[in-house]
């Protein structure tokens, strides 16, 4: 369940005006499924979007949420599963690990506060943070109050001075961290345990050509909850209609990618035209970009060919270009090949892979 389904359920829910609970894990320790600032939604009826585990919490965390429905008010839950003789969630949950949640209602009335300006971050371009208060001493600082800071500036809910402020430098200080983290924070004498989290925008992949092999990459990539988009400059190829889990076909030469497309706002590229100077022409224009992947398929002595002929241009693929694309797991189908790929990119968001000298 990706981070767009949340998304998409929630807009859903919205529309109907339902009652939510945003469920966050704040802390972790030992084997769990997620980690801390992961989120779901659940409604008061027991459905939910997401999982905070495997499927062992989510029926009592629906039960709680019903509570915090009638109360409109945030709870702090704990469930302590590293005990093997624990009888009240069941034998054999496999986690063995402790989480702690937050549950905080999500209302028509206050517009769905603080998870509509969550989502919309989520829904745009640049990174953002998000830090909720966990545990607080202040009687003015409720728990679950909220600030969302963005690229556009921030937005509190139940936040009052300076709490916000003091929130607001806390996320400027992680702007850049990959994982969330608990800090204590400090005001005038009082004290709050605060869940400060990256907000990643949904992941947008940029295909381009749309030969039979783009089919499998766009439909793991959508169904991982990334935003696609196809371009290419045969009609025929986009008009063949297996490419309908992409946001976006576009029919467009490869010299008008950069005329007709912002690249800063795609997280990774895929060239993959299987013509020379069709490829050429995707290589110089993103060559001028700062778009941290570039995915190229086919051998490394294509690739050493195009960039010979790339010139001086080549210099600014060093670091981001990787051909051929994708880890090495012995892909030889274009389903391996896409899973291959998206493995890859998702690695490199993830902070956990560097592309060395730009290919291998």
């Amino acid at each position: 369940m990706s981070a767009r389904q949340i998304l998409e359920s929630f807009a859903r829910w919205r529309s109907a005006s339902l009652p939510l609970v945003l469920v966050t894990v704040v802390e972790t320790e030992g084997s769990t499924y997620t980690k801390a600032g992961h989120r779901i939604l659940l409604t008061g009826t027991g459905e939910y979007q997401g999982l905070v585990s495997g499927g062992c919490l989510e029926g009592d965390l629906a039960e709680h949420a019903r509570e915090v429905l009638a109360d409109e008010t945030a709870q702090l839950l704990t469930y302590d599963l590293r005990d093997d003789g624990n009888e009240v969630f069941g034998l054999g949950l496999g986690c063995n690990g402790l989480f702690r949640v937050l549950l905080q209602p999500l209302l028509p009335a206050t517009g769905y506060a603080p998870f509509a300006a969550i989502a919309e971050q989520l829904l745009g371009a640049h990174p953002a943070t998000s830090a909720v208060v966990v545990t607080s001493n202040d009687p003015v600082l409720p728990v679950g109050a909220t600030l969302v800071s963005g690229a556009d500036g921030d937005v509190g809910w139940q936040l009052p001075q300076p709490w916000q402020a003091s929130l607001a430098r806390g996320c400027v200080q992680r702007r850049s961290a990959r994982k969330g983290e608990v800090a204590i924070e400090g005001v005038d004498g009082r004290a709050a345990r605060v869940l400060y989290a990256p907000l990643r925008p949904l992941p947008r992949l940029l295909v381009l050509g749309a030969g039979l092999d783009a089919v499998p990459l766009v439909e793991l990539a959508s169904r991982l909850g990334w935003r696609v988009t196809v371009a290419d400059r045969r009609p025929a190829a986009l008009a063949r209609g297996d490419l309908g889990a992409a946001e976006q076909l576009l029919l467009m030469a490869p010299q008008d990618l950069a005329r007709n497309l912002d690249p800063a706002r795609y997280a990774a590229a895929v060239v993959m035209n299987h013509h020379l100077d069709s490829d050429r022409a995707c290589l110089h224009a993103l060559a001028r970009t700062t778009m941290p992947y570039i995915g190229l398929l086919g051998p490394g002595a294509r690739r050493e060919r195009l960039l010979a002929d790339l010139g001086a241009a080549a210099g600014d693929l060093a670091g981001r270009l990787r051909g051929p694309a994708g880890l090495g797991i012995g892909a030889d189908s274009p389903e391996t090949i896409a899973l291959a790929i998206l493995a890859e990119i998702h690695a490199l968001l993830a902070g956990r892979l560097d592309l060395v000298a730009g290919s291998r």
